[in-house]
């Protein structure tokens, strides 16, 4: 196990929370980072409690609630529908800057206590088109934090090249298949565990729950 303190920004979904289990298994100690950003659904903060109380996890919540204010987005906003992106538009639960607003904060977070590893569980294989979720804009922006911050981050991004039978597949690997299935908070529409069935989210999350069960050992 590596000595080092890692800070997970977690959201309490199905990535983040194998993200932690993830960071748990190498590092001594692990953080998790929440972003209150006036989502939708109070009970994903609620949720990512939960999570990081049973697996005996320091859990801080930060309120970012300008970036609400910034950006319409159907995460953030009651009166805009779930969609899908459409004719190579991005979907409308796209949040302009959010993993670079979130990983910045998280990066000032983890120096005051002492972590170079902020782990995150963006991915480029299943990111939906998001700009922010690609592996090229995490590497640059790790060197701009270390130039910023005058500190040696790594940026961690264990997801990045798995699609979502591959992440279910590291759940299990991790031992914590289950816990991730039954524990997390993924869809658009506040529903726990399996979710709804119906949003984009839910809709990802199962295919690749399916597809990975009927190759399970």
């Amino acid at each position: 196990m590596n000595q080092e303190t890692a800070v997970v920004v977690f959201s309490g979904g199905q990535d983040s929370t194998t993200c932690l289990c993830w960071a748990k298994q190498r590092y001594d100690r692990v953080e998790a980072l929440t972003f209150d950003y006036g989502q939708r659904h109070g009970e994903e903060m609620n949720c990512a409690r939960r999570i990081a109380e049973k697996l005996k996890v320091p859990h801080r919540i930060l309120d970012l609630g300008l970036l609400n204010q910034l950006v319409p987005s159907a995460l953030t906003r009651q009166d805009i529908l779930v969609q899908a992106g459409e004719k190579g538009q991005l979907p409308s639960t796209f949040v302009d800057g959010r993993n670079h607003i979130f990983l910045s904060f998280a990066a000032i977070y983890a120096k005051q206590v002492g972590a170079r590893r902020i782990v995150s569980g963006v991915c480029q294989t299943d990111f939906s088109g998001y700009p922010d979720c690609r592996d090229v804009f995490i590497k640059s922006l790790n060197v701009t934090l270390n130039l910023a911050m005058d500190f040696e981050f790594v940026l961690e991004t264990p997801l990045m090249w798995l699609n979502k039978e591959q992440t279910w597949a590291l759940a299990d690997d991790l031992g914590c298949f289950d816990f991730v299935r039954k524990e997390t908070l993924t869809c658009y529409n506040g529903v726990m565990g399996d979710g709804c069935g119906e949003c984009p989210a839910c809709q990802l999350r199962n295919r690749g729950l399916q597809a990975y069960l009927q190759h399970r050992p």
